[in-house]
């Protein structure tokens, strides 16, 4: 699968080494059904295969949502074993970003609720625009987060943060997401691309192994005990010591200029 794959719900492109990932219904406000998670389980899946690829910008298509949820009129007609299967389904899908290896930022324009909260919570970094919207209304429809929402916002926000947003089911702002650390910048919503795509840009020119360290030493020792966390960054920094790029970076340093890494 390339760059010019062809999806239904998704558009895909590449900027230079970042992957850019469209979730295309703004019709629906680009909410999530079982294809479009679907799609975006095989998009990853071709990201993580693919070298050429160091870092993804996720976003919604249009100007009024980044996600706005899940497609309430698939959830209604879903039977408790169809319900388990979508929830099983996202949480495996999102995951895998998760897991993924290469950082993802989640760029997030007007709404995030719901999965759409719970699928930027699974990107790595997120970047809102000043007038973005996210929660977990999920209580006013009579369920609860699916995605991960209650697991990820407890890890971001912490205890009390996840029991008001999801208990209430009240969005918050930009500025709120942020204090509570579920967002890791605001910028103004005319600038939001171009943040977006410097940031990205950034990390793409990064040392790909040392960047892959970094999540999986962050995300390991996110859920283990302290010292199995500090011997798997001991792991991974050894690691790094025997690549091409370990030499390109230091020797640049010691040379006062930029490094260029190559994944070798």
């Amino acid at each position: 699968m390339t760059a010019s794959h062809t999806f239904q719900h998704l558009l895909i492109e590449d900027r230079d080494a970042v992957r850019v990932v469209t979730i295309n219904r703004p019709d629906k406000l680009n909410a999530l059904n079982f294809e479009v998670l679907t799609e975006l389980r095989d998009a990853f899946a071709a990201i993580a295969a693919d070298p050429a690829v160091r870092a993804v910008v996720l976003r919604g298509a249009g100007e009024k949502a980044f996600v706005a949820g899940a497609d309430i009129a698939e959830l209604v007609a879903l039977s408790p074993i169809q319900a388990r299967d979508f929830s099983q389904h996202g949480q495996r899908m999102m995951r895998s970003i998760e897991l993924l290896g290469k950082p993802v930022v989640a760029m997030i324009r007007g709404y995030a609720l719901g999965g759409g909260l719970e699928l930027a919570m699974s990107c790595h970094l997120r970047i809102a625009a000043d007038n973005a919207k996210v929660g977990q209304p999920e209580i006013n429809l009579g369920v609860l987060p699916g995605f991960g929402g209650t697991q990820r916002l407890l890890r971001l926000a912490g205890r009390g943060a996840t029991l008001e947003l999801c208990l209430t089911g009240t969005p918050i702002g930009a500025q709120r997401a942020y204090e509570l650390g579920i967002v890791n910048r605001i910028v103004p919503a005319e600038h939001l691309e171009e943040a977006t795509f410097a940031l990205a840009a950034q990390l793409a020119a990064a040392a790909p192994q040392a960047l892959r360290g970094i999540l999986d030493a962050v995300q390991i020792g996110g859920e283990c005990g302290i010292d199995a966390g500090l011997d798997y960054e001991t792991q991974a920094f050894a690691v790094c010591t025997s690549t091409n790029d370990m030499r390109e970076g230091t020797r640049a340093f010691l040379e006062r200029r930029k490094p260029v890494f190559t994944g070798a």
